[in-house]
């Protein structure tokens, strides 16, 4: 019988499933039904937000996502809404103008799960890294604050992690 010490059988799985991907390949179409994909913000810090023109709670947080965007669109953190409902894409774009979303605003019908996880309720957020791994999911309300002090203290045990690898 072989056996393995746990390094060697961490170097086996990492051979076999190959250098790490982005988390998901998930693209969908945009206001203009052009096609995006997330793999597009490889690189920043990318806020992922499910929401529907008809969810109080989503309409309540909108203000901090459009304020994050507007603070963080230099930087490198990126938001893009996903209108998760059936709707027509003219109704759809004039809520956008109305409510002065500048971030990117992608379509999909509500389905049990998604490319990155489940959508039990809206809204839900997801947060994926610079390196495309997703880190963080929250179903409700979350504001600018709350994002930005995750990822904040991401970054920073990120960083610890660097320097105190051996």
């Amino acid at each position: 019988m072989i056996m393995f010490k746990l390094p060697v059988i961490v170097a086996l799985v990492l051979m076999l499933i190959g250098p790490q991907a982005w988390a998901v390949d998930y693209q969908l179409p945009d206001l203009n039904g052009k096609m995006q994909s997330l793999e597009q913000y490889r690189g920043k810090w990318l806020v992922v937000n499910y929401w529907a023109t008809w969810c109080k709670t989503c309409r309540k947080e909108l203000p901090d996502l459009v304020s994050m965007h507007n603070d963080s669109q230099d930087q490198d953190i990126v938001v893009v809404g996903i209108n998760f409902e059936s709707i027509n894409p003219a109704e759809l774009k004039t809520f956008v103008e109305q409510h002065r979303i500048n971030y990117p605003v992608l379509l999909s019908m509500p389905v049990p799960a998604t490319p990155l996880g489940r959508v039990f309720a809206l809204p839900t957020t997801y947060i994926i890294d610079p390196n495309g791994k997703l880190v963080a999911g929250q179903v409700g309300l979350v504001s600018q604050q709350n994002l930005l002090d995750y990822i904040n203290q991401k970054r920073m045990s990120d960083a610890y992690a660097v320097i105190a690898s051996p």
